[in-house]
């Protein structure tokens, strides 16, 4: 997995195989957590299909190899779709995980429901060890990629694989009540385990919601603002202005910064070439060669707001 496209798709396929393992088994089985493990796997499917897209939206706009058309309609790249598709995502996982408590509370206040543990059980060791396989070479290429929505695709894995395996110890123990004297219990195990697991997904998603709506919102990171204060700061002192103004937002893996110095009147001209030199020192100290950073650095006598 030597791009963030390719580790996108690795793990689509993946998704897709447990998407139908999942639904098979628990219609065969009638396990409603084993049903809900499926859906929420078709769910990744789709959303991963859309992170594929934007990824190489991303990836074709920082080398310039966009259609003519779409270089036209999308001139500020595509990064803003990054955090749209993360908080789409965690928003579909948190309406699922909340179904899936209300079916499970629903269906213990009707008496529970049958379920055949043995192919459960074969099931969940099957899914618990391709989870932990995908999500382990997922990591590990993105040690390198630093791919906001892999990392997002990886804690997805983590989070399938433990799921999975709250389900294989709930099966096991549905299993081992046949012939004891606890035996009525069997029906309850389904969905009391399902209710368990989607009560510890639901806030699963939370952090990587606010994250988006706080980058959808251009809300300010403040290692961010800190790190473009102090460079436009020190610029300041080493030229002689009389100030300056920073705005700075980060939407998805993309930072944007804009700094206004405020330049004392009367001063003697300067060369393009001398200004120039000012802007590429400042893009180093941010990282400009990156090209998710976008970096616009102006100069002003007026003291008033630009």
């Amino acid at each position: 997995m030597r791009t963030e496209q390719q580790a996108l798709k690795v793990s689509l396929g993946a998704i897709l195989t447990f998407a139908a393992l999942g639904i098979g088994f628990g219609l065969v089985t009638g396990s409603i957590a084993i049903i809900f493990d499926g859906v929420v796997s078709l769910v990744d499917a789709v959303m991963s299909v859309v992170s594929i897209v934007v990824a190489g939206l991303i990836a074709r706009s920082a080398v310039n190899d966009l259609s003519p058309g779409m270089a036209r309609r999308f001139t500020m790249g595509f990064w803003h779709f990054e955090p749209m598709v993360l908080a789409v995502n965690a928003l579909v996982l948190i309406s699922v995980s909340a179904y899936a408590v209300i079916q499970s509370v629903s269906t213990l206040l009707s008496g529970g429901r049958d379920v055949e543990f043995g192919p459960a059980i074969v099931y969940a060791v099957i899914v618990v060890v391709l989870s932990a396989t995908v999500g382990f070479l997922e990591h590990r290429a993105n040690r390198r990629l630093r791919s906001a929505l892999v990392a997002m695709d990886v804690k997805g894995w983590l989070v399938a694989g433990s799921v999975t395996a709250a389900l294989l110890v709930a099966f096991v123990i549905g299993f081992a009540l046949v012939g004891t004297r606890f035996e009525w219990m069997r029906p309850y195990v389904d969905p009391a385990v399902l209710m368990v697991v989607a009560l510890v997904l639901l806030p699963v998603p939370v952090p990587t919601l606010r994250k988006a709506v706080a980058d959808i919102a251009l809300v300010a990171p403040p290692e961010l603002q800190d790190e473009a204060e102090r460079t436009a700061e020190a610029v300041v002192e080493a030229e002689g202005f009389d100030g300056h103004r920073v705005y700075v937002a980060q939407l998805g893996r993309a930072k944007q910064i804009e700094m206004v110095f405020l330049v004392p009147t009367g001063l003697p001209p300067r060369s393009l070439e001398d200004w120039d030199r000012i802007r590429a020192d400042i893009s180093e100290r941010l990282g400009g060669a990156e090209p998710d950073n976008w970096i616009t650095v102006s100069f002003t006598t007026r003291r008033e707001n630009p």
